[in-house]
């Protein structure tokens, strides 16, 4: 039950590298329009906005209406729930950010020098003037860190988020394709109770967080509440003047997929008018 997530920077052979994978250890290969249409299903919001969003193409108007927060969390359980089943290669999206503490989630970056991307993208579009070809890229890259940044607040850069990084101007794409293969059939990636328990856990926390923000939106965070998941064991934590919602929330998350059990430490806060 191989599961691979990917960075997907602009031109540097990184699509061949996600197909060859795909090929060998018999892999689905996400893209991006299945993702969009669930997360937009998800969140309530048209397919188009989650689109120019993730491509980092809002207008000025969008970045200031949008619910940064409440697309991270829906991007989150869409990348988590692909996950769970197995089988599948994920690319950009956050991915490897998401699932970098799943110990049997192969994390890589396929990246490249500009001057190569360069020469790839001229091959493959056939652009004739090599600026032409270094402003789409560097566009690319901003859009895509940027919308990394405003939903995860990370570099994609950053080495640590990866089990490997593989330069496609000096490693070929089929040499690529074998070390992760080897990484993907060593020990080390394999699925075992453990890894399965600490991806369970993750998927099951945004769904609970999702499940918390349909039922009560804005108040379940002015209210302080918040969910933490063990073993599929719940904890519902915070504070609040309304001792209701404490038993909504416990009853909405014991319906949640994948809860085994659901405690309540929040505090009730009884409101006191002061005297005159």
């Amino acid at each position: 039950m191989a599961v691979i997530a990917m960075t997907r920077e602009m031109a540097t052979r990184g699509s061949e590298v996600a197909v060859g994978l795909a090929k060998q250890l018999g892999l689905a290969i996400v893209h991006h329009e299945i993702v969009e249409h669930d997360i937009a299903e998800r969140a309530g919001m048209p397919e188009s906005e989650v689109h120019r969003f993730l491509e980092g193409e809002t207008s000025l108007l969008e970045r200031w209406t949008l619910d940064r927060k409440r697309m991270s969390r829906y991007t989150a359980q869409e990348i988590l729930e692909l996950a769970v089943k197995g089988n599948v290669l994920i690319r950009g999206w956050g991915a490897t950010y998401l699932l970098k503490s799943v110990p049997h989630v192969i994390c890589v970056r396929i990246c490249a020098p500009m001057l190569f991307r360069e020469r790839v993208l001229i091959e493959r579009l056939g652009v004739g003037i090599a600026a032409n070809a270094r402003r789409e890229i560097e566009r690319s890259d901003a859009a895509h860190n940027g919308t990394m940044q405003k939903l995860f607040g990370i570099d994609w850069e950053d080495p640590s988020l990866y089990a490997i990084v593989l330069n496609t101007a000096r490693v070929p794409v089929a040499d690529c394709v074998e070390h992760i293969v080897r990484l993907a059939e060593s020990s080390t990636f394999q699925e075992t109770a453990r890894s399965r328990n600490v991806l369970m856990d993750e998927v099951i926390l945004f769904r609970a967080r999702a499940a918390m923000d349909r039922q009560f939106g804005a108040k379940s965070v002015q209210n302080c509440l918040d969910v933490h998941v063990f073993s599929g064991k719940v904890l519902l934590t915070g504070a609040t003047t309304d001792q209701q919602m404490i038993v909504d929330a416990v009853r909405l998350l014991q319906g949640v997929e994948g809860v085994t059990t659901v405690e309540s430490k929040v505090a009730h806060v009884a409101f006191v008018p002061h005297a005159d």
